[in-house]
């Protein structure tokens, strides 16, 4: 009898760079993660991922404002180096600013002229339209399904020398994923790597700064 060949077990592409040989991952259960071997992001499987309703009832139950300090503290580790980066007078987005945008606050604070923009929150396709000096998304890009697609269409609204400011926990150094607070918020689906980071300034032709352990800057050339 001949034994009958056995097809490979088709894995998810990449929501990032779109490579097709993702391998399973550890990470906090009873989800389904895999790692890609060409970018190093660790995503969900795309059928375990939130819906949008269940996203909207995640966000909904956040109390942040511009009138918590400490909500203040934290965005600081994003706005302090972008400040020292700006050019006076710059036209900035808050991607994602969620039900009390603060990010924007503290930059027009500086001097900066803001918009906002988020899915649920601010849905303004308009603003996606225009182009910007600078671009933040804060604790945003952990949520994206389509990463790439979204970082793309981000960076191609930049103007030459504008700044993209990302805060998000970074994978590198987590010795137990399985243990890794970040894993287990339902809405976090895609975890990045440096790596990660490197491969996106790579393909867009970015510099790429690491001043904290959770902030990257890229700049557009």
């Amino acid at each position: 009898m001949t034994e009958r060949a056995t097809s490979p077990a088709i894995t998810p592409a990449c929501p990032l760079c779109a490579a097709t040989h993702s391998v399973p991952s550890s990470g906090a259960p009873p989800r389904t993660y895999y790692r890609c071997p060409v970018c190093a992001l660790i995503f969900v499987a795309p059928g375990e991922r939130p819906s949008a309703e269940e996203e909207r009832a995640v966000y909904d139950l956040h109390e942040n404002s511009p009138d918590d300090l400490g909500y203040r503290r934290f965005l600081a580790r994003l706005c302090d180096p972008l400040l020292a980066r700006l050019p006076p007078a710059s036209q900035g987005l808050d991607f994602g600013c969620g039900p009390g945008p603060t990010l924007s606050v503290m930059l027009e604070e500086a001097g900066h002229h803001m918009t906002v923009f988020d899915p649920f929150y601010a849905p303004y396709p308009e603003r996606l339209a225009r182009n910007y000096d600078v671009i933040t998304a804060s604790e945003v890009v952990e949520h994206l399904h389509a990463p790439g697609q979204v970082l793309s269409d981000l960076i191609a609204r930049l103007r030459r020398g504008g700044w993209l400011g990302i805060m998000t926990q970074r994978s590198d150094g987590v010795t137990d994923l399985t243990r890794w607070r970040y894993m287990r918020d339902s809405t976090h689906v895609c975890f990045f790597a440096k790596r990660s980071f490197d491969y996106l300034a790579e393909q867009h032709g970015l510099t790429v700064t690491f001043p904290r352990n959770d902030v990257v800057l890229l700049q557009r050339r």
